[in-house]
This record gives C-alpha cells, structure tokens and sequence, in this order.
C-alpha cells in the first residue's frame, strides 16, 4: 500500500505511484541493463551525478578526518556504499572526487539482481545483489552510504524501511539524491530520450520516475518519519533535490 499522493501544483504533478518497467522482476537483464545505461548517462547529463557529488563532498572531508587516527584500523580508507547502484556511475564518480581530495576509498555497489551487480561490479569495485529493505551490512559497519534515484521506486511505507536501513548500516553519513517532481522535469525527460537514443524502456520510465518523484518537504518528512533526523535538503539543478544527514 503506498501513502497518500503528493500535492499537486501549477508546476508539479501529483505524485502518483506509476509503473516502471524496471520494477519488473521478469524483465530481460539484458534490457535491463540497457535502461540502466541510459540512466546513468542521464545523471551525467542531467544533474544526477553532480547533485550526489555536491551534496556527499563535505561529508567526506570529514568522514576522513575521522578516519586518518592512530586507532584506525583501516588505514584511513573511506567505505562507501552505493545502494541501488545501476550501472556503477555513482561509485565510478565519487572515487573520482575523493581522488581529487587526496581521499583514499572503498566502494561497494548493491543491486537486486546477480545480473545487474555483476555487470556493475568492474565499475563499483565490488559489487552484490540484495534488497535495499533489507541491507547484507553489519549495523555501523559503513562509512558513507548513497543511495540515488531509488527511493521512489518503493511505495511510502517500503521507503521508510529503506531509509531505515541506509541509516543503520552507515557510520557517518548518508546521501539520498532524488527526482525533483516538475511538468517541466518531465516533458524535459521525454524530449532529451529521443536525440540521446534511449530505449523505449528507459523514455517510459524516465517520465514515471519524474511522478514519482520528491519535493524537497516530502523527503524530509519521510526521513524524519523514518529515523527522526532532520536531513539538509538541497534542490539542485536539473529538476534533483538531495537529502544528506550526518549519523553521529
């Protein structure tokens, strides 16, 4: 059962819970993966890598810091997990910021399925299928947790669970970046699918997820519903909003 729809305005739809072809378990991994492709070139695009990358910046820097002590038994590597992971854009670029930190890390990807975790696993450095609801990770075990453009894939009540579990295993920080709701976001989506070839999965699903998307109130309620934390929310460009909130 999904919680109630989100308001609807001039500029925003009503948030409407939709159908992606994605959240088909009986889809074809091999189109699948294709979809996740073309997502992954929409976050660098689009606005979905840059969103994560600005929102997770300050929290690395001081993750680090913490990590770079004599007590440390991990020699000052940062561990980072990518729940939802797609393709492995998201680790691929937050090695690359951390890089350019002079911050040494560690990523994992999780996904559903073998198929899409091991196709992700080059990218992700390590990769492995599990249920976002319910994470193969030890409580704190985890430096910095990102999940990006998942949460709207759930209803209400399985998204609190997520966030849940994302706050559980991390022991920092976690980053949850999402779809802005927008008409403008939307007709945005369809008409950029065509000149940049995407599938037909991948047109579909990038107007749903576009409904089913966040206004920034809307995922703050839901992680302080979920965890009593009040996160910083950040719209971004692009039609993203971000959702970032320091553990301990």
């Amino acid at each position: 059962m999904s919680g109630p729809p989100g308001r609807a305005s001039v500029f925003a739809p009503p948030r409407v819970r939709g159908s992606e072809h994605l959240d088909d378990h009986t889809l074809d991994p091999a189109v699948a993966l294709r979809s996740l492709v073309d997502i992954s070139r929409s976050n660098r695009l689009l606005g979905g890598t840059s969103a994560v990358l600005s929102a997770i910046r300050p929290y690395l820097v001081r993750a680090a810091g913490r990590r770079r002590t004599p007590a440390d038994g991990n020699g000052g590597v940062l561990s980072i997990v990518d729940v939802g992971t797609g393709a492995g854009d998201i680790p691929v670029a937050v090695r690359l910021l951390a890089s350019r930190l002079d911050i040494r890390t560690r990523t994992i990807g999780l996904d559903r399925t073998l198929p899409i975790a091991a196709a992700a696993n080059r990218a992700c450095g390590l990769a492995v299928a599990g249920d976002a609801r319910q994470l193969p990770f030890a409580d704190r075990s985890v430096d910095v947790v990102t999940c990006s453009q998942l949460l709207h894939h759930f209803a209400d009540p399985e998204a609190l669970m997520v966030i849940r579990e994302l706050h559980r295993v991390a022991r920092t920080c976690v980053v949850i970046g999402e779809l802005r709701r927008s008409w403008i976001a939307a007709a945005g989506v369809w008409l950029l699918s065509w000149p940049l070839a995407f599938h037909r999965v991948s047109r579909h699903d990038g107007v749903v997820s576009v409904v089913r998307g966040y206004a920034g109130d809307e995922l703050a309620a839901l992680v302080r519903n979920a965890v009593g934390i009040t996160p910083t929310i950040q719209h971004r460009p692009a039609y993203r909003v971000t959702a970032a909130w320091s553990v301990a």
